[in-house]
């Protein structure tokens, strides 16, 4: 059986696990269908080590969803992360073409081939153009120029990179499994574009993306992406704490980690100790949560505080009135809110998939956010909403995909 039409999926083949997500779209928007998840062990610091392993969880998950929602898929969004991808700001500027001195595309296209034109290492590919605003000679916070007078268009550009080989291997994984990838896409851009409002992007905010093996960044100001970047640091850097501190396998930390972990001792709990499970031939041992949080607040506070020097190389802190969104799995850690006010100064919040319907009831699961943002951008990217609606920096998905048609 072929996939329908109308069928949108999302694939995020991530440190942890994998998630396919399958989206239908309905007169008034997209909404979830189904979700499978299955283990992922093929994946080291969001790239790809191991085909075979990787394949095998892609086949899995794609399965389980296939069977909740009742319909085939063939081809899929599917995200990538890792210290690989690299995120640079750049401009370019041209003279307007016409006589009457009005704006056109195609001035605002060639103004971004001309913001293209920045020396990329050979390893690396362009995964995404995104436009930051425009200047009409002194007139500068420009969203969308296109029928202003002038005589000179500047755009300011934000331009992601991938590590070639990183991309190949995952779309190599994808074609193994038996499907067909329509686009990568940054997994924090996906998770951004099914968390975020459009009031936090105007104000500025910072969305975290914590993964298992990282923790994904990217930042809007002024309704535009300012910066991208991630770190190698993740949920199973704690995971890996609590094994080594307690003497356990690091299933058993992991489930350590979920039922009992804290950020810091400010977060008050119910318990005070718990049992950890015996190893073989030895006898359950008992833990306090002060134990327990003296592993896991040192990383915490590593974590925080990478993310802080990060936003202050950026230079935009003072402009992230929105505050800092967390989702992804490692966000869920308790007390961890509260962590990230005190580090960064800045008003924090777990963020969820909100853009998007659900018939499955499970997108409360900010593991979810990437697959979720994946569908929005495969809606987007075919332009089945109005374009009034799923404009992306007041620039429609369709228009920008010409774009590059015609000049790179």
């Amino acid at each position: 059986m072929e996939e329908r039409s109308d069928i949108i999926v999302g694939l995020d083949i991530g440190n942890t696990k994998v998630t396919c997500m399958i989206g239908q779209i309905r007169e008034d928007g997209v909404e979830v269908i189904g979700v499978g998840q299955a283990p992922s062990n093929g994946l080291r610091k969001g790239v790809v080590i191991n085909i075979d392993a990787t394949v095998e969880s892609v086949a899995r998950a794609v399965e389980k969803a296939e069977i909740m929602a009742g319909e085939d898929v063939e081809r899929v969004y599917t995200g990538i992360s890792g210290p690989h991808i690299k995120g640079i700001n750049t401009r370019g500027m041209v003279a307007i073409s016409s006589r009457n001195r009005e704006i056109s595309s195609d001035d605002v296209a060639r103004a971004v081939k001309a913001a293209r034109t920045v020396s990329i290492p050979q390893d690396q590919e362009v995964l995404h153009l995104f436009n930051q605003e425009f200047k009409v000679d002194d007139q500068d916070g420009i969203r969308d120029p296109i029928g202003m007078t002038g005589g000179r268009l500047e755009v300011e550009v934000h331009l992601v990179t991938a590590g070639a080989t990183a991309l190949d291997n995952i779309r190599k994984t994808v074609n193994r499994a038996g499907l067909q990838v329509e686009h990568i896409v940054l997994n924090s851009f996906a998770s951004a574009l099914s968390v975020l409002t459009e009031e936090e992007k105007d104000l500025g905010v910072l969305l975290v993306d914590m993964g298992g093996g990282t923790t994904d960044l990217i930042m809007f100001v002024n309704g535009g992406i300012w910066y991208s970047g991630g770190l190698s640091v993740g949920g199973n850097n704690i995971t890996n704490d609590i094994s080594i501190g307690l003497r356990t396998p690091v299933s058993v930390a992991e489930d350590i980690k979920k039922r009992y972990a804290v950020a810091s001792l400010d977060k008050q709990t119910e318990i005070s100790s718990f049992t950890i499970p015996p190893l073989p031939g030895k006898e359950p041992r008992e833990c306090s949560i002060t134990e327990l949080t003296d592993i896991v607040e040192p990383r915490v506070s590593e974590i925080f505080a990478m993310i802080k020097r990060e936003i202050d190389i950026t230079g935009f802190g003072d402009l992230l009135s929105g505050g800092v969104v967390l989702t992804g799995g490692a966000s869920l850690l308790k007390g961890q809110v509260e962590y990230a006010e005190k580090i960064l100064n800045l008003p924090v919040r777990i963020g969820t998939a909100r853009n998007i319907k659900d018939l499955t009831g499970q997108l409360t699961d900010p593991s979810l956010s990437t697959a979720a943002g994946l569908i929005l951008y495969g809606m987007q990217f075919r332009e089945i909403i109005p374009s009034n609606k799923q404009k992306t920096f007041q620039f429609t998905f369709k228009r920008f995909i010409e774009w590059l048609k015609e000049y790179f």
